[in-house]
């Protein structure tokens, strides 16, 4: 069990703020050309960034952790799942946020014109 712990992390995250999109009207699901075009640079750049740090030896992956699953260049696939699950949590969540201040200043709107 110890070698999905990281996809069961990110299982997680995704398992937590999923609900964001439904009850909080997040919409980012519901968007995929704009969720691709926000991931995308992050995934490219970060990736490179990791991979450069494989092959210069600054950090590597306790195999006991991952499941032994290597893109080329030797990154495990979880970090890939990292570099994609993170930021879709982080958009979700800062839609939900968003969406939920802007009922918060109708509602205030409506109380300061007596509506």
């Amino acid at each position: 069990m110890d070698r999905y712990q990281y996809l069961l992390l990110m299982a997680g995250c995704v398992a937590i703020t999923l609900p964001l999109e439904f009850l909080l009207r997040a919409r980012v699901y519901r968007r995929p050309g704009l969720l691709v075009t926000a991931l995308v640079p992050i995934v490219v750049v970060f990736s490179v960034w990791d991979l450069v740090g494989i092959w210069r030896d600054h950090w590597s992956y306790n195999p006991a952790y991952v499941t032994g699953l290597d893109l080329p260049g030797g990154m495990p696939i979880e970090e890939l799942v990292f570099f994609v699950v993170v930021p879709v949590c982080g958009l979700l969540t800062y839609e939900a946020v968003g969406w939920v201040l802007s009922v918060l200043r109708r509602l205030r709107t409506r109380e300061a014109t007596g509506a």
